[in-house]
């Protein structure tokens, strides 16, 4: 039981992980294209990268905050931002910002599934973990356009995103109360999350808009 539960801490560090430099890549391009100078594009890639889960960590009432324990991915942080500032140049920015949708639905996914779990394991009720799992996976990327004053992604691309992220939450939840696993309803809902996002992306799904 005890390698069981040492080899699920090392599937959520990764997770959390990758999901981390994903949503930093994406705060990076918002800060490009804003032509930001050194400091905001740190603040930028930083909220991008950690805001969905120290949001998730305040209402959970969790310390120290995750990135606080891993203070090593701050430095990696800063270090992707410079390395940015002096290899990246405009020609970049429109392929990457293509190219981006992509770890950016893995991001969520990712995110998601570590919020859930987490939420889980201090007692949350479902409703309540999967709507951590939603907040950890969006609001990274909410800060982001906020600070960057642009109306969120989330809000105004039409294409579902929060809507993938609390689908697949509940899958983990109806995974777990099925007595699957620990891990196989952890990548079941980075599956269900992570591929809904990409073929909303690709079939160009589109939720109601208000209309005129």
């Amino acid at each position: 039981m005890r390698d069981v539960h040492s080899w699920s801490e090392v599937l959520r560090l990764l997770l959390e992980l990758t999901a981390t430099l994903a949503f930093a890549l994406s705060g990076l391009m918002e800060a490009a294209r804003k032509r930001l100078d050194a400091v905001g594009v740190c603040v930028v890639a930083f909220l991008a990268a950690f805001g969905g889960g120290t949001l998730r960590d305040l209402l959970l009432d969790q310390r120290p905050f995750f990135w606080v324990r891993h203070v090593n991915w701050l430095w990696g942080l800063l270090l992707l931002c410079a390395a940015a500032m002096l290899f990246m140049r405009n020609r970049h920015f429109e392929p990457t910002e293509r190219a981006i949708q992509w770890p950016d639905a893995l991001g969520l996914g990712l995110f998601t599934a570590v919020g859930v779990d987490r939420a889980l394991e201090t007692g949350s009720p479902a409703l309540v973990a999967v709507l951590m799992g939603l907040v950890t996976g969006v609001f990274g990327g909410v800060l982001r356009d906020m600070v960057c004053n642009e109306i969120p992604t989330a809000f105004r691309d039409h294409r579902p995103y929060a809507v993938c992220a609390f689908a697949g939450g509940w899958v983990y939840v109806g995974l777990l109360h099925a007595q699957a696993p620990g891990p196989v309803a952890l990548l079941a809902c980075l599956a269900v999350t992570a591929g809904l996002r990409g073929l909303a992306l690709w079939r160009n799904w589109q939720l109601p808009a208000w209309q005129r």
